[in-house]
């Protein structure tokens, strides 16, 4: 009797521990903070408490080495106790793919700790986190996002060695900090022959000439020097490639599109990425994160690639018009028409190659978004050339404005004489580098938040596969008809139309399973009442769903069924999740 007690009481910690503990162990919280840029080795520790708080739901694998050896973190959420990860919708999120566009990752941060923060304390998260799986690279590009937060340099690009001159070296010849106040700014010469004039109202700012007015400046570009004596000032800078015109879909070559690469994915941190979308062919989402001015973008990227089918517009347009009330300001917009054409782009490569709809959104830096101008105009609005000029002179009074009044005067650097070695007498200063590409730190919480929101509601907007009823007849003494029918809650289709009609992957799948049981014939039922079908073709007990299951839509299948007992109906779906369910034939 004492045995069974041990027994008993073991069974129950055993119980405790594989299914209680992974309830109770989220309550683990991590505390991060989201007023200011975390570095890689902060992303990196506050990625592995993350995990360490929540093993239960988050994986954190090391997707290979940037070009300097950092690790490209991947980051995979999902609750194992709701099923495995292949048989749910997965949504894909990524940062920082260029080095001065670096809060996308305190965005993608921010929606991994949201989601593990809040399981079991909001409704969304739960269910979120229960319903879906996640794939998150918080930055693509470690080292140059370290150069801007560490050394307060700006790069676009990777830190791959490129000859930007062809002059047989890489990399000789880029900015530096001449001043040594800390910041690289800009230069400026006093010039009667400028294209620039001091603002009336304030001679820090320069605005354009008018024609035939005489100029008092010309601008020089970023502080430095010429390093390899060509005449030329940072011509050849660290790196010199883009990671966005290297994916594998309407790839064009550098002399078509500057930063291609050589090829497709040659870069480490472009083939690391690649490598982890194509590991999960179950990502139907996707969203990467750029700056600046605003913006909820989708595809195309080229003019070259057509118009969207009109079905996937609809997807995109449900999300992208919730977009724009979800972060106040942003434009929902097409990459290739509103804002310019990108080869070789992300966003083109999820949607035409995975199937997955995809925005970029252009996290918006502008100081002119947190203090208006009077008298903005309308979006539909023309202004003859000269009106143009006095609103640019407005913006840039308003930008200084905000700078003195907002952000106290911390990230704008007056201007200094400065005796350059080839310029001679010139004047150093401007906005330094937090002054712009990023919000002010006040201001980053929220950009994180909103932002992630927004790709919570896409996520949401994943679909959803249910069961909706199961009509069995007996016709005969073995053979019975069924009547299947699978409702999608969501906007978006287990398949996009793209995908449906290029053949992207496999299509969905219905089947059914039983002993003695076979499947006779099968149709798609068009019209319940008046039992008109279209004929599918049978194989192996199932039948291929060509085209899913639409957004907000039923869809119903006849099968005709020799056996009897029990039989298990099984859909899966790649992107749109696998279920089943049991009737009886009787």
């Amino acid at each position: 009797m004492k045995k069974n007690k041990i027994f008993f009481a073991f069974l129950v910690i055993a119980f405790c521990l594989v299914f209680l503990l992974p309830k109770i162990s989220h309550a683990a919280e991590v505390k991060l903070s989201f007023d200011h840029f975390y570095d890689h080795a902060e992303l990196t520790a506050a990625l592995k408490a993350l995990q360490k708080a929540n093993p239960q739901f988050m994986k954190l694998i090391s997707l290979g080495k940037s070009y300097e050896g950092r690790d490209i973190w991947g980051v995979i959420l999902n609750n194992p106790q709701t099923g495995p990860e292949e048989h749910k919708s997965g949504f894909y999120i990524d940062g920082n793919i260029h080095g001065n566009e670096i809060q996308g990752t305190e965005v993608a941060l921010y929606a991994i700790w949201y989601l593990l923060e809040n399981y079991g304390k909001t409704e969304l998260a739960t269910r979120l986190l229960d319903e879906r799986v996640f794939y998150i690279i918080p930055t693509m590009n470690p080292d140059s996002r370290d150069y801007f937060v560490n050394k307060k340099e700006i790069y676009r690009s990777g830190v791959i060695p490129v000859d930007e001159d062809q002059d047989g070296v890489a990399d000789e010849d880029g900015p530096e900090d001449l001043d040594g106040d800390g910041f690289i700014t800009t230069m400026r010469k006093k010039d009667p022959n400028g294209r620039f004039r001091a603002h009336p109202d304030d001679p820090r700012v320069l605005i354009p000439v008018r024609p035939g007015q005489k100029g008092e400046y010309t601008l020089l570009g970023t502080e430095g020097i010429d390093n390899d004596g060509d005449g030329q000032i940072n011509e050849d800078r660290l790196g010199g490639y883009d990671m966005n015109r290297n994916y594998g879909f309407n790839w064009q070559p550098n002399y078509v599109q500057y930063g291609a690469g050589e090829y497709p994915f040659c870069f480490p941190e472009t083939k690391a990425t690649r490598d982890f979308l194509l590991a999960h062919p179950n990502i139907m989402g996707g969203q990467n994160f750029h700056n600046a001015g605003g913006m909820i973008l989708r595809g195309p990227g080229a003019k070259n690639l057509g118009e969207y089918p009109m079905g996937d517009r609809r997807v995109y347009d449900h999300i992208g018009k919730k977009g724009e009330k979800i972060i106040p300001g942003y434009r929902y917009l097409i990459v290739y028409k509103d804002l310019y054409t990108v080869f070789g782009g992300s966003i083109d490569f999820l949607y035409n190659i995975l199937g997955a709809y995809t925005f970029s959104n252009e996290l918006d830096i502008s100081p002119t978004f947190s203090f208006p101008i009077e008298g903005e105009r309308g979006e539909e609005e023309e202004e003859d050339e000269e009106v143009q000029r006095l609103r640019y002179m407005a913006e840039r009074l308003a930008e200084m404005t905000y700078h003195d009044l907002v952000l106290l005067g911390e990230h704008f650097a007056d201007w200094k004489p400065y005796k350059h070695p080839l310029y001679g007498d010139i004047e150093i200063g401007g906005t330094k580098i937090y002054g712009s590409r990023v919000p002010p730190l006040f201001q980053l919480a929220d950009t994180c938040h909103r932002n992630a929101a927004f790709c919570l509601f896409h996520a949401d907007q994943l679909p959803i596969l249910e069961f909706d009823g199961v009509k069995v007849e007996k016709l005969e003494s073995d053979l019975f008809q069924l009547d299947i029918s699978v409702r999608n809650t969501r906007v978006t289709p287990s398949m996009s139309a793209l995908s449906a009609q290029r053949k992207l992957h496999r299509a969905d799948r219905l089947k059914i399973e039983g002993k003695n049981v076979k499947l006779a014939a099968a149709g798609r039922l068009f019209d319940e009442y008046r039992g008109i079908t279209g004929k599918i073709e049978t194989r192996d007990n199932s039948i291929w769903v060509e085209s899913g299951v639409p957004g907000f839509a039923r869809v119903t299948y006849r099968f005709l069924v020799r056996g009897k007992g029990s039989v298990k109906l099984i859909y899966d779906s790649l992107k749109g999740g696998y279920m089943t369910t049991t009737v009886a034939l009787k």
